[in-house]
């Protein structure tokens, strides 16, 4: 009777050895500022997030996220992701339930002397089940979830980088093709100037030097045009491989889409750092993937103390001769198997070392990504407010040098003017149109980055019941 004792006396003391040994990793500090240092842009009309894109009133905006997000290899990424997590999750969870297995035989022959030919049939059930003594697979499951729960908001930021992507690139293509109506109305414009010099040359009325620099405007304008349209091509190009339409058709949606720039709706950012933050799906993988990094440093603790096993089994024979038959069943419970590890060559303390760098791999991690969350919220405020500010003097510089450049063509059509101040105001006027069209983008572009960093209308509710 001293033996089970001293066994219960030392499973006791491993008990409470492991219990010391491990505790959860003290909680993450918070990384958010207390209050934004950029001022808030709430111009226009306050919408919700995950409806912005159907309040820009650009139909068209709408489908080209859909189709982008239903074509996207990184959504697709996520979602096998979270399948693999799943599966995952269920082999963890599996750990802390008894196996159960069955197994059938059947043998006919002669088994000892002078007995005739017998007929054996078996059944068994065998049962077993490692008792979670000191939690290592109640916290390899708790890991599998939070990676779960990790994989399924990664696949929630994924939509919401895809969605702005092409966004971007859509608004890119639109800005795009306005400055190409510019540079192609700056080219017709110079072309006729160089042919109106070139005539006045040829009747005496113009120097040979001032047809040359017509000409050279007018190439260079030329090529200017060129090259815009060349460029809206590429944007072209790289929608249709976001979102896996046809170019033609791609190209005819494009035709009808609307040239505003100004986005008809703005975001509302009201709310402080933290619970900005809070609305990132990026933040809560990283989140998650620091808790399970803090249960793997525990089950890889608890792998260095004894395990304790369970072992059960019910059968059923039958045997069959010539003679007569025979049947019966058996069990048994047990038995209580307990594996206390010795020696290893270092390898469980190893595995402990590896899990505890790996948490600090993803605590730092997380911290880094917070930062840089908040980063991206302060500078697309940032950015709204300062296209906001140039925009009224980039509209008055574009009026003030129109109407010079009007002015200016009909002084030189009326002899007072000469080309190199018609190309110097026509230069200026080309200069500041592209300026408003490139300020009206750059307003548009905040608007999305601001949507993307204050996490595109997410909330912690979604993450399960929103993923497929």
């Amino acid at each position: 009777m001293e033996y089970p004792r001293l066994l219960l006396t030392c499973c006791t003391a491993f008990c409470l050895t492991a219990c010391a040994a491990w505790q959860p990793p003290l909680a993450l500090p918070d990384a958010a500022p207390p209050d934004w240092y950029a001022p808030l842009a709430h111009n226009g009309s306050l919408t919700d997030l995950s409806q912005w894109w159907q309040s820009l009133g650009d139909p068209l905006l709408v489908q080209l996220v859909e189709a982008a997000q239903n074509a996207s290899p990184s959504l697709a990424s996520a979602r096998s992701r979270i399948e693999q997590s799943r599966a995952a999750r269920v082999q963890a969870g599996a750990a802390l339930l008894p196996a159960l297995d069955g197994t059938g035989s059947a043998a006919r022959g002669i088994t000892q002397p002078l007995i005739p030919v017998a007929s054996t049939f078996g059944a068994n059930l065998q049962a077993s089940w490692e008792i979670d003594v000191f939690s290592a697979n109640r916290l390899a499951s708790d890991a599998a979830q939070a990676r779960l729960e990790g994989a399924r908001a990664q696949w929630h930021s994924a939509r919401v980088a895809v969605a702005a992507e092409i966004a971007n690139l859509y608004f890119d293509q639109r800005a795009c093709q306005k400055q190409s109506t510019i540079a192609q109305s700056d080219a017709l414009s110079r072309a006729q100037t160089s042919r109106l010099t070139a005539l006045s040359t040829q009747a005496g009325f113009s120097a040979p030097a001032t047809a040359a620099l017509a000409r050279a405007s007018a190439a260079e304008s030329n090529n200017r045009a060129t090259q815009r349209r060349a460029l809206c091509d590429l944007d072209i190009k790289a929608m249709v491989a976001l979102t896996g339409l046809a170019e033609p058709e791609l190209r005819q949606k494009l035709a009808l889409a609307p040239d505003d720039l100004a986005p008809k709706a703005a975001i509302a950012i009201t709310s402080v750092p933290a619970q900005v933050l809070g609305q990132r799906p990026d933040l809560l993988s990283a989140e998650r993937d620091v808790a399970a990094a803090s249960a793997d440093i525990g089950s890889a603790q608890a792998q260095r103390y004894p395990r304790l096993g369970l072992n059960g089994s019910v059968g059923l024979q039958s045997y069959r001769t010539s003679a007569g038959s025979d049947d019966f069943t058996s069990w048994s419970i047990g038995p209580l198997t307990l594996s206390v590890p010795l020696f290893d060559g270092g390898r469980r303390a190893a595995n402990v070392q590896a899990a505890q760098a790996r948490y600090d791999e993803a605590a730092f991690l997380y911290r880094a990504r917070a930062r840089q969350a908040v980063r991206e919220v302060e500078q697309a405020l940032v950015n709204l407010q300062s296209t906001a500010a140039r925009g009224d003097d980039a509209g008055l510089a574009y009026e003030g040098y129109r109407a010079s450049l009007t002015a200016t063509e009909a002084r030189y059509n009326g002899g007072l003017a000469s080309l190199v101040e018609l190309e110097d105001a026509r230069r200026s006027a080309l200069a500041s149109a592209d300026a408003l069209v490139v300020l009206q983008r750059e307003r548009i572009q905040a608007w999305i980055a601001l949507y993307r960093a204050a996490g595109g209308g997410w909330t912690a509710a979604q993450t399960a019941s929103v993923v497929p």
